[in-house]
């Protein structure tokens, strides 16, 4: 399993999740990864002030711990309500299915963990920002969709 993030400019930093994540580690990850992020992308000039930024994740109770609650509240990073039991629109979903698609496109299967993580990396770092920029716009359209089925299946 991976844990990584995304934004208008492209992918962020992605890791390795060893065993079964729980909140400690969904934390750790946070902190090596998602804040790198944020601060790599505050270098482009059109990025909107951090205090506008908007966290993504879904309702996993790790997500909605005590304790990541309190490590998001300490680093001023807002986090986006999101109702319980409701669909995943989160556009990341959508870049995992492109990541696996991709890794499909090899001749071989790997040759093992280390060899499918190596690949993982790689097709990861490749992803562009255009890909990501589609992904972000194509919120409202399914945002319509849901709304269209009543909260029912939609084709995302």
């Amino acid at each position: 399993m991976i844990w990584g993030c995304m934004c208008w400019f492209g992918v962020g930093a992605m890791s390795r999740v060893v065993g079964r994540m729980d909140a400690q580690q969904y934390v750790e990850i946070l902190t090596q990864c998602l804040l790198p992020t944020i601060e790599n992308c505050a270098a482009h000039p059109d990025l909107p002030p951090r205090s506008e930024l908007i966290f993504q994740q879904d309702n996993d109770p790790k997500h909605r711990s005590r304790l990541a609650s309190s490590w998001f509240e300490e680093k001023g990073i807002r986090v986006m309500r999101w109702p319980a039991q409701s669909p995943d629109l989160n556009p990341i979903e959508h870049l995992w299915a492109h990541l696996k698609r991709k890794l499909t496109n090899y001749p071989e299967a790997p040759g093992g963990v280390l060899e499918l993580w190596q690949r993982v990396r790689e097709e990861w770092s490749d992803i562009k920002a255009e890909t990501c920029q589609s992904l972000v716009e194509s919120m409202p359209r399914r945002v319509e969709a849901l709304i269209r089925a009543k909260g029912g299946h939609t084709k995302y």
